[in-house]
């Protein structure tokens, strides 16, 4: 065993990132305070070729020092959209047909590995404090968790994140 160079890798260039079939899985950042947290979704987002990020209310911008250390240059190929009400973009959103899914514990959230993925879906990931604003929980068309079992019954926000859209994308592709 060795480890790959970079030059085996495969990796696209961004032109052919561009133009390349993206997921059809767009991210919601709901207030996230972290800038560091913000570019590890957009790492993650170009890893899994996600379609769209959106960045809604204090959620920090590219051009930023922060997430430029985490997202690696991913701010140069992921789109992404600032969006300060959450509410119309979600209500747009459905307009395109996408399936709202809130990533929170809730009264009614399934657990990640039950849950089934049905066409275009939008991904809301909360505030690493709060989570979820409870005022958008009434547009969710569906709330997932991730089953946890220590003592901490909660995940870094990109963390969850990386976990929630590998399986989301591994499902979509037929990899359950």
């Amino acid at each position: 065993m060795r480890k790959l160079k970079l030059t085996e890798l495969g990796r696209l260039s961004p032109e052919e990132f561009e133009r390349q079939e993206k997921t059809p899985v767009v991210v919601v950042l709901d207030n996230i305070r972290s800038a560091m947290n913000v570019g590890s979704f957009f790492r993650t987002a170009d890893a899994l070729a996600i379609s769209k990020i959106y960045l809604c209310g204090i959620t920090a911008q590219p051009p930023h020092k922060e997430i430029t250390k985490t997202a690696i240059g991913a701010t140069e190929t992921v789109a992404w959209q600032h969006i300060e009400d959450i509410g119309a973009l979600l209500l747009e959103l459905k307009d395109q047909g996408y399936r709202i899914v809130g990533v929170e514990q809730t009264t009614e959230s399934v657990p990640l590995n039950t849950f089934k993925v049905q066409g275009n879906t939008a991904l809301l990931f909360g505030n690493e404090v709060d989570g979820l604003s409870n005022s958008i929980l009434p547009a969710l068309d569906a709330c997932v968790e991730i089953p946890q079992f220590g003592t901490k019954h909660s995940l870094n926000v990109s963390v969850c994140g990386g976990i929630v859209l590998w399986h989301v994308v591994n499902s979509i592709k037929g990899n359950p």
